[in-house]
Parts: structure tokens; C-alpha cells; sequence
């Protein structure tokens, strides 16, 4: 058996990675991708790797001839890669597909090694490997039936998004047997490029063979083994952090990301934080139908959305201004303080990093737990201009019921202390009508502010939605002034629209929820070695109490293993914790699964 590598492409969405470079000499975590791949065919007894060459072909050669490969090297030219598709490499090497079975391969492609003994170790001789279709995916797709036989592939001018259920995406990685290539592929190549011409696609041919003819090539299924297809520099950073030897720089770069893990093949994401049981599917149903109009038109400006998060809160316009997630709002309210900020630790950090003036308040104790009284006595005790609060708190889920936050309303009037409230998780706590944003309360108490993450309790953090509100009219109209006039897209201001019509899902889906948490917090609580923290929001954070167990390493074992992402707290504790996000009864069990099998060891 051979290997044929197709490597004539330009690269030209690398950019300046591939100015004076080929595609495939582009490196991977300091490795060129072509290293990795013919080091990998090596070390299967291959008779022969057949690469096609074209632009840069002679710096590519020589690369490759400097290379430890045992495996006899061959180069075919093509000396119109500019003008030409892969369909006309592939014909400038079809008498070596005629000549013994094959291993065709896309030289952009980086994959574990199980991917290769998957397809080489599978008795059936004409293979192409796919992989059930993500949205980070693009290019040829194919449907499949029930005996891995390719009914149809779908180029990507026939793709259709309201059919991504059944799609499996096509690895770019094939195993033709030397029979099918002289009988069936080589011969309709032949006549497509005679027909249709050189700037087509190989995989046109194995469309047209199957619609002949479906049982002539099997799919084989990837099984959660990692590959990616490297087209640009996204891709490439992607591709780093999936790649990379080390599984705690692994961690390190995808919590880097602070997001987007939709673009990580069946990652689990447990470190994020959002409601997994709202929005509905009608609320999603009804923003798809008016997606081409939230796409070409322009958003409000900030007095409407202010109005209609108005409405949803049932709050004057001029209380409240409407941000691009609760980030936005944390950034222009911190930076308009003066004085000491009183800040509660371990807790999010986002308020940390925008104020330099601090004075620390961290319970002594294992769950790190408070109360209101706590607070006001420790703060009684080293007097701060300003107090950020919490609630609950990230990352120990610590809660103050509502009657302790309004004797912390009364005290920090009493001392002038402007007081800071974020109930972005109060809506997962068990107490119910637990919400600061009521407009008596807040005209009564203009030294209070009330922050509120949409994405984190809502479920929609793609549309970076949060909150701020006050009765200190004044502040709320020069931060409205502060952020820009369109800092809220026109999905985020539709859903703002819609929102209030969906309440009694809200409502129902924060019950789904609670039940969840508990079953979710009692499950863990059976585990061998881990301690559970009492939690009021949507995740959980847990102590391993093993001695010389340690969260990175657990951390490390759950994403390299599992697939799973955690959350590590050591940094935050000084302890041994992790926190969990408290997703789907599927999803959590998964976790519990494993992590079932890590703490028996």
C-alpha cells in the first residue's frame, strides 16, 4: 500500500504564513504539518509516499528530502497550480492509484494517530473517512444510510443548513483499492476532467460514482478521534490548542479563549457558565424567522434598548442602561469610582482587575461562606468607599438571602459606601422574587447598583446581553453616554423585544433547573474524595480531599481523556478545587462519569 498526499495549493487564507512557504510546511505548535503527516505514514510499512507538488514545490522538496522518513519518497509537478483545482493533481497521479491500494490525503489536515490505524485496520478496501458535521466544519459532506453506504456527497453548493442533522463531513482522507481505482475512480477522473475541466474537485468524481453506484465505497466513522483541516490562521490557533504534547498547555490555551469552544470537536464545556434549559425552542424558532432582517438592518440606539429592558424588569428608562454582555457595564461603572472598593474573595475577577485601590475581604473558612453580617462587620472594620458584592457568588455559589441584602442596602446608606450588587446567578437560587431591580427600592437607595448578566441567566451568551440599573439617574445617564450608541447588535435588541412573552418558560425552566442542581450536587457528594461546597447558582465548586490529589492533574485527566473542561481554582483558593457548570442531566451524567472512574484510582 501507498500513500498520496496532495500538496500543490497556495494556502492563500494563511496569509503571510504561506507568502514564501507552502500550506503544509505552515507549523503546528513548532512542528511543520507535513512533518507530522509523513511521520505518521512512516510508521506503517508503506512502499511508497507520492506527494503532488506545486507551489514552492522545490523548497517543499528539498524540506522533505531533509526529513528521517524510511519510506521512499516520490514528487509529482504540477506546473499550474495557480489554475487548476486538486482535481488536476489527483489525474497527474492516477497511474500510481492504478498501480496498489492507496491512502489518499490532503496535506493540510493535522490528526492523532488513531485516525490512520482506524482507516487501515478496517477489512473493507475502499473507505472514506467523515465525521458527523459541527459548525466549525466546512467543505464536502456526505449523507450516510445504516450501512456506512455514502447515498450521496453533498459539495458545499448543495449544502443545506436545515439538513445538518444527517450530514457526516468528509475527513479529506480516503483508502481506494487498486481495483477501484483502475475500474471505477481513475476512469471516471478521466472523463470529468475531459467534461467539466481542471479547476474542479476530486470529490466531484466519488459524487458521481456513488450516485451510479453507492455500495462501490464505504464511510468509515470517526469515533471522537481529533483531526482539524487548517485553512487559515484561526484554524491554525484552534489546531494549537487541540495539538498541543501537553496536556496542562492544552487547558491553559483553551481557557485563554475565554470562549468559543463551539469550534472543538464533542468538547464539553463545564467551565462556562449559562442556563441550559432556557431559551425555548419557539423563542429560537421565532429569532430564525426574522434572521435576515436582524442581519441587514441596523440595531436601535441606546434609549430603545434602555426602553425595553425597561419593560422586561419592569423598570423607568431612566434607570436602567442595557451592555454588551455585563462586561461592558463593569468596565464603565468601575472606571467612574474613587475612593477604597471593598471586594469579597475567592470571587469573579472582573471587578479586580478594573480597580487598583482595593481592600480584601476573604472568609476564613473551608466554603468559604459569608453573610450579610460578615460583610458589614469586616467592612465596618476597614471603611471603603465602595463595596462590590456577589450574589451568589463565583466561584463558591455563596448566597445571601434578599433579607440580608436589604439590611446591606440600609448599612451602606448609612456610611455613604456605594454599593455594587451583581445578581447575574440570583435567578438559579432557590429563593424565589429575589431580584434588587425593583424601581421603589432603587429610588430609595440611589447609592445602589444592580448588574445582571442576561447571557449567564438567560441561556444567550452568543448575544451579549447584561444590565445596569439605579436610581441615581444622573450616573446611569452619563454611562449611557459612555459606551457607544450601537453597542447592542439587532439579535440581542429582538430578543430584548421578544423576551417578556417567554416568562412563564423562564420560570419553569429555573425549576428544571434547581432539580437538576440537587440531583446533580447529590451525585457528586457519592464521590470518593471529593468534597462538595453548598451552592445557590449554576455550577458547583468542589474540594478533592485526597491527599496528594491535585485539580490541575484531575483538570488534565477530564479534557485529555474525556474530552471534559473544568474549571482549576487553585490560583483563586490556595486549595485543591474545581468548579463545575451545572449543564443537562446528559451532559452532567457524563461527568459523573467520569469522574466516577478518575476518583476510584
Amino acid at each position: 500500500m501507498q500513500a498520496v498526499i496532495l500538496a500543490a495549493g497556495m494556502g492563500k487564507r494563511l496569509k503571510h504564513l504561506t507568502a514564501n512557504n507552502t500550506k503544509c510546511m505552515v507549523k503546528v505548535n513548532g512542528v511543520p504539518m507535513i512533518d507530522r503527516m509523513l511521520a505518521q505514514l512512516d510508521r506503517h510499512g508503506l512502499s511508497r509516499i507520492v506527494l503532488v507538488v506545486g507551489y514552492e514545490r522545490e523548497k517543499l522538496k528539498a524540506h522533505v528530502r531533509s526529513l528521517p522518513i524510511s519510506t521512499p519518497v516520490e514528487f509529482i509537478d504540477n506546473p499550474v497550480f495557480d489554475r487548476t483545482n486538486n482535481i488536476y493533481s489527483l489525474a497527474l497521479a492516477k497511474e500510481n492509484l492504478c498501480a496498489e491500494d492507496t491512502i489518499l490525503l490532503e496535506s493540510d489536515l493535522i490528526f492523532e494517530d488513531s485516525v490512520l490505524d482506524l482507516l487501515l485496520d478496517d477489512p473493507r478496501p475502499n473507505l472514506a473517512l467523515v465525521d458527523k458535521y459541527e459548525s466549525w466544519m466546512d467543505g464536502t459532506c456526505a449523507l450516510l444510510d445504516e450501512n456506512d453506504g455514502i447515498a450521496a456527497f453533498v459539495p458545499k453548493q448543495s449544502f443545506r443548513y436545515d439538513e445538518i442533522a444527517s450530514y457526516y463531513k468528509t475527513v479529506n482522507i480516503y483508502r481506494f483499492s487498486r481495483e477501484f481505482s483502475q475500474n471505477q475512480y481513475v476512469p471516471f477522473l478521466e472523463a470529468y476532467v475531459k467534461a467539466l475541466g481542471e479547476n474542479e474537485y476530486y470529490e466531484q468524481v466519488l459524487r458521481v460514482i456513488t450516485m451510479l453506484n453507492h455500495t462501490s465505497i464505504r464511510a468509515k466513522r470517526l469515533t471522537g478521534q481529533r483531526w482539524y483541516e487548517i485553512d487559515d490562521v484561526q484554524d491554525l490557533d484552534i489546531a494549537e490548542s487541540i495539538f498541543t504534547d501537553s496536556v496542562s498547555d492544552r487547558a491553559a490555551k483553551l481557557q485563554s479563549r475565554y470562549g468559543g469552544y463551539w469550534r472543538y470537536p464533542g468538547m464539553l464545556d463545564f467551565c462556562y457558565l449559562v442556563n441550559p434549559y432556557f431559551p425555548p425552542k419557539r423563542m429560537s424558532d421565532e429569532i430564525k424567522a426574522s434572521f435576515e432582517t436582524l442581519l441587514t438592518q441596523y440595531p436601535s440606539g441606546m434609549h430603545i434598548n434602555s426602553l425595553l429592558a425597561a419593560k422586561n424588569f419592569g423598570l423607568s428608562e431612566r434607570s436602567i442602561l442595557v451592555g454588551n454582555g455585563a462586561a461592558e457595564l463593569i468596565k464603565a461603572f468601575m472606571e467612574r469610582l474613587s475612593g477604597k472598593v471593598g471586594i469579597i474573595r475567592p470571587s469573579f475577577e472582573e471587578y479586580g482587575h478594573r480597580y487598583a485601590d482595593q481592600v480584601e475581604f476573604r472568609p476564613e473558612n473551608p466554603d468559604f461562606s459569608y453573610t450579610a453580617e460578615d460583610v458589614m462587620a469586616f467592612f465596618s472594620a476597614h471603611p471603603v468607599q465602595n463595596l462590590i458584592l456577589i450574589n451568589p457568588d463565583n466561584p463558591s455559589g455563596n448566597y445571601i438571602p434578599k433579607a440580608g441584602l436589604l439590611r446591606l442596602v440600609d448599612w451602606a446608606r448609612e456610611r455613604e459606601t456605594t454599593l455594587l450588587v451583581d445578581e447575574s446567578f440570583a435567578d438559579f437560587a432557590d429563593e424565589l422574587d429575589n431580584s434588587l431591580l425593583d424601581q421603589d427600592l432603587l429610588d430609595r437607595n440611589p447609592h445602589l447598583f444592580v448588574i445582571k448578566s442576561i447571557s449567564k441567566s438567560y441561556g444567550v451568551p452568543g448575544l451579549r446581553l447584561g444590565v445596569l440599573a439605579s436610581g441615581d439617574s444622573s450616573t446611569i445617564a452619563a454611562l449611557k453616554k459612555d459606551v457607544s450608541i450601537w453597542n447592542v447588535n439587532s439579535f440581542a435588541e429582538f430578543y430584548l423585544q421578544i423576551e417578556e412573552k417567554y416568562q412563564s418558560d423562564y420560570r419553569s425552566g429555573m425549576a428544571r433547573f434547581r432539580a437538576e442542581r440537587a440531583r446533580f450536587a447529590a451525585k457528586l457528594a457519592e464521590l470518593p474524595g471529593l468534597r462538595v461546597i453548598p451552592s445557590q447558582a449554576n455550577y458547583m465548586m468542589v474540594e478533592l480531599t485526597k491527599p496528594g490529589r491535585k485539580a490541575k492533574d484531575l483538570l488534565a485527566v477530564l479534557l485529555s481523556k474525556y474530552n471534559l473542561l473544568v474549571k482549576e481554582l487553585t490560583g483563586k483558593t490556595g486549595g485543591e478545587y474545581l468548579r463545575f457548570a451545572v449543564r443537562s442531566t446528559e451532559d452532567n451524567d457524563c461527568l459523573l462519569a467520569a469522574l466516577r472512574k478518575e476518583l476510584a484510582t
